[in-house]
């Protein structure tokens, strides 16, 4: 199984329009993420496998995992790397019977129950959110907050990748939790440089040494392996 990355930038197409999905994919090797997410919602499924293959292709040459959102189906049939699955999706454990134990599937979770239920479930990570307040997705239910995301990192064994309104502002406390690793959107592909700001927040997320809480020093955050 591949490891799990620490930063993952996911695609969209719909909160702005100067960027592919292609294009973000490229973004996402400059700047440092090691997980990309596709997510396109409007696309029919032909047009959304020719772009996976793509990616998948591209993100293989590049050792940076490579997750599409929602459809299993596009998974088995562009060769990515794993499934990101939300609680109306197909159900983890279905997914690991398509998919098998090869493949990455992360589940989304909004508390600390959903969270151990994606863990017993099956799953190699949990995204947890939203942390704070976002634009780039509608969410019903109010922000978590740091909090209950030291409280997830705390009970749940699998990682664990904090979502929702992750900016430049408030990485410190969000990397302070424990936490894993961190999963943006409007904060970079918003950005007026998205690849500088992907690297701060990259230097931000593997300054802080995970399962500690506590920053490591800017010489080894430069030079060597986190």
């Amino acid at each position: 199984m591949n490891k799990i990355g620490r930063l993952c930038l996911i695609t969209d197409t719909a909160i702005q329009k100067n960027y592919s999905h292609l294009q973000i994919a490229k973004m996402a090797v400059k700047g440092g993420a090691d997980i990309l997410q596709l997510r396109d919602k409007t696309l029919p499924t032909g047009k959304l496998i020719d772009i996976s293959k793509k990616i998948a292709a591209f993100c293989r040459e590049h050792k940076v995992l490579f997750i599409v959102n929602d459809r299993v189906d596009v998974v088995m049939a562009s060769g990515a790397d794993g499934v990101h699955l939300g609680n109306e999706d197909i159900p983890v454990k279905d997914a690991r019977g398509l998919l098998g134990s090869r493949k990455i599937i992360g589940g989304t979770a909004h508390s600390l129950k959903e969270a151990l239920l994606r863990q017993n479930e099956g799953a190699d990570y949990v995204g947890f959110g939203h942390i704070y307040p976002t634009k780039s997705k509608f969410k019903p239910e109010k922000a978590k907050g740091t909090n209950m995301l030291s409280e997830v990192v705390k009970k749940v064994k699998i990682p664990v990748i904090a979502i929702g309104g992750i900016s430049l502002s408030n990485i410190d406390d969000v990397a302070g939790t424990n936490v894993h690793g961190i999963a943006v959107i409007g904060s970079v592909l918003r950005s007026p440089e998205p690849v500088k700001t992907l690297k701060e927040l990259k230097k931000k997320i593997t300054g802080y040494n995970y399962g500690s809480g506590q920053q490591i020093k800017e010489v080894c955050v430069n030079n060597c392996r986190i």
